[in-house]
C-alpha cells in the first residue's frame, strides 16, 4: 500500500502590520534551526512564503517570550518594531493577558493591549551617539556629513532620517539602497524619507536595510519621530502615515512606544 503520511514540513504563522508582512515561527516547544539560507528560502514571494522579515519565537526565563529577527536577505536584525507588536497581539490573544514582555537584542521590551484593537510597545529610549549606531567615524549624529543633511539614530539598528519637501516624490528605489550602503554605515543602514504635514503629524517612506522598499517600519517610524522631535520640527508625540497606513509614536521619559494595529492573516505549513 502507498505511504500516506504526508511529508515533514515548516509550520508558520503570516502577520502583518500596516502591510510591513513577516513570517513568524513558533519554537517555544522546539523546532527546525533558522540558518540565513532558510531564512531567504522563506522569503522568496514565488518559491518560498514571502516576508519583510522573519521573526522566531523561543522560550525566555526572563520574559514572556524571546523574538530573534531576520531581514529578507538572511541577514539578522536587532529590532522589529512591527513584528513585536504583532506576536505580542498573538501571545495576549493566547494566555488572555492585557499585557506581556518580549526580551529581543534590543533588550526587554513591554507590550500592551491599547484597546481598539491596537497594540502599544515600548521600543526603548533612541540611541544618538555615534557609536551607538554605529558610524564609521565621528560625527554629530543631528546632521550626519551626507548630502541631504540627514539624522542618524539607532532603535537597536541603524536608521538614516532625511527631511524633505515631498517623501512620495523621491525615487526611493535609487536613494535607499544607495544610503544603505554608504561607507558611513559600516553595518548599513535603514532609509527614511519623511515631511513634516504638522506639529504632530509626519509623512514617510522607508527603504529597510537587507529587504528593500516596505509599506511600513515600526523602527523606522520610532527613529524618524525622534529625530524630527531632536530638529524642533514636531512635538514627541506625532502620527505617522505610512505607505501602508497609520501608526502612532509617543517618545516619552521611559521610552518610545509605538502604537497601531496588527494582523495574524493565516497559518500554514511549506513542505520543504
Amino acid at each position: 500500500m502507498r505511504d500516506q503520511t504526508p511529508p515533514p514540513g515548516l509550520p508558520f504563522m503570516k502577520m502583518h502590520g500596516l502591510g510591513n508582512d513577516f513570517v513568524v515561527l513558533d519554537h517555544r516547544e522546539g523546532g527546525q534551526a533558522v540558518t540565513p539560507a532558510l531564512a531567504t528560502m522563506l522569503a522568496d514571494r514565488h518559491r518560498g512564503v514571502g516576508f519583510d522579515q522573519l521573526a522566531v519565537i523561543e522560550p525566555c526565563d526572563r520574559a514572556d517570550a524571546h523574538l530573534t529577527f531576520y531581514n529578507a536577505d538572511g541577514s539578522l536584525s536587532a529590532a522589529c518594531g512591527n513584528a513585536t507588536r504583532c506576536i505580542a497581539r498573538h501571545l495576549m490573544e493566547e494566555t488572555g493577558k492585557p499585557a506581556v514582555t518580549l526580551l529581543t537584542e534590543r533588550g526587554l521590551l513591554p507590550c500592551i493591549d491599547a484597546g481598539e484593537g491596537l497594540t502599544s510597545v515600548n521600543m526603548g529610549a533612541p540611541l544618538t551617539d555615534w557609536q551607538q549606531i554605529p558610524l564609521a567615524r565621528e560625527a554629530d549624529t543631528l546632521h550626519l556629513p551626507l548630502e541631504g543633511d540627514p539624522v542618524g539614530t539607532s532603535m537597536g539598528n541603524p536608521h538614516c532620517t532625511f527631511f524633505v519637501e515631498d517623501a512620495e516624490a523621491i525615487d526611493l528605489a535609487r536613494l535607499g539602497p544607495e544610503t544603505e550602503h554608504n561607507p558611513l554605515f559600516p553595518e548599513r543602514t535603514n532609509v527614511q524619507f519623511a515631511h513634516v504635514i504638522g506639529p504632530d503629524h509626519l509623512r514617510m517612506r522607508v527603504w529597510e536595510r537587507g529587504t528593500g522598499i516596505t509599506l511600513a517600519s515600526g523602527s523606522s517610524s520610532c527613529a524618524v519621530a525622534t529625530a524630527a522631535a531632536r530638529r524642533g520640527l514636531t512635538s514627541r508625540k506625532v502620527t505617522i502615515t505610512l505607505d501602508g497606513g497609520t501608526i502612532h509614536i509617543d517618545w516619552r521619559e521611559d521610552g518610545v512606544w509605538m502604537t497601531g494595529p496588527t494582523a495574524h492573516v493565516f497559518s500554514g505549513t511549506l513542505h520543504l
